[in-house]
């Protein structure tokens, strides 16, 4: 006799298919000295600015630094993946360092791995820093995809940071043009992008180390946009 209870259904699994807080355009440039990754500190939900606040460039050990756009919580799983291998590391007192450039092969394995399991991780990462006077620059997106560059952006910077750096950029170039570089290129995303913020936070690793700014402001000016002001026939503004 075949049973006609029902029996309870088990919900379907949850992956990271529509992400809910995100955080847009990543910015990387190596210069003379080192390499300095650039992010605002915005996560939107949706479409409305909710988290104004957020850090999105997380040093990893003495060497290492890593910014990332897209799903906020699944960056935050990606930290505590790598702060939790960085630790067993540490536990062994070898001496052992990883580089810049393992952690980055590292997460282009778990990003692969993730997509092929159709649970990704909805991140796409810029990961540089400089270890033994050579300094590295990476990035890895949400499938998997990863390359190296000597700059590089994600997001709404792919399309309107790209163009300006490439006109600007040059292997020797110090730490202060690197850091005017790439503020002006945020300048630009805030403008141009409506999930982009004026708070910044930059991050550099050189050979005397790897430093994470505190998030500030940059300076912005909308008497650029004439069109928020028009004018009627009698002089009035409306």
């Amino acid at each position: 006799m075949i049973s006609t209870i029902s029996r309870p259904q088990k919900d379907p699994n949850s992956h990271t298919v529509s992400p809910i807080v995100t955080g847009t355009s990543v910015l990387g440039v190596k210069y003379a000295d080192g390499v300095m990754i650039a992010c605002d500190t915005l996560c939107s939900y949706g479409s409305l600015a909710r988290f104004k606040d957020m850090s999105r460039v997380h040093k990893l050990g003495d060497n290492t630094i890593i910014g990332a756009g897209g799903e906020y919580s699944d960056f935050q799983q990606i930290q505590e993946i790598l702060e939790s291998r960085l630790q067993r590391d540490l536990n062994h007192e070898d001496g052992f360092t990883y580089s810049p450039s393992e952690h980055f092969h590292l997460l282009r394995t778990i990003l692969y791995n993730k997509r092929n399991k159709f649970n990704p991780l909805w991140n796409d990462l810029v990961v540089g820093g400089r270890k033994d006077g050579k300094s590295f620059l990476g990035s890895v997106d949400k499938i998997g995809t990863a390359y190296e560059e000597e700059f590089v952006a994600t997001g709404f910077g792919s399309y309107l940071a790209i163009p300006i750096i490439r006109d600007r950029w040059h292997a020797d170039m110090d730490e202060g043009e690197a850091r005017a570089l790439l503020e002006d290129c945020l300048r630009v995303l805030f403008y141009r992008d409506c999930r982009a913020s004026n708070s910044i936070q930059l991050a550099k690793s050189t050979d005397d180390g790897t430093f994470v700014s505190d998030p500030y402001e940059i300076e912005t000016n909308w008497e650029i946009a004439t069109y928020t002001t028009n004018q009627r026939t009698d002089g009035s503004s409306w």
